[in-house]
């Protein structure tokens, strides 16, 4: 399992509520509505956030829009953060 993973894992054990599931074949968290909130996806974290957040997570070096089919397609307020930001990541959740 990489860093990321284990990452994941961790966040999504700490939150309350939350449950681990599957969105794109990717693991994610769904909150109790059944909505997804995070993804860990190709070694990165992806975050669903508010159009605040957005903003200041897009300031943080690599930070990007998902963009899950490479089509230059990004879904709107996902934002995807590799391991090494991992200190911002509880922030966001």
């Amino acid at each position: 399992m990489s860093k990321a993973e284990e990452l994941f894992h961790t966040i999504a054990s700490e939150l309350q509520g939350v449950t681990e599931g599957k969105m794109f074949d990717a693991l994610c968290t769904k909150t109790p509505n059944g909505k997804a909130s995070t993804m860990f996806w190709k070694e990165y974290m992806i975050f669903k956030l508010p159009q605040d957040d957005e903003k200041e997570a897009m300031k943080l070096a690599g930070a990007k829009l998902f963009d899950p089919s490479g089509m230059n397609r990004s879904m709107k307020g996902w934002v995807q953060l590799s391991d090494k930001h991992s200190s911002n990541g509880s922030h966001w959740l």
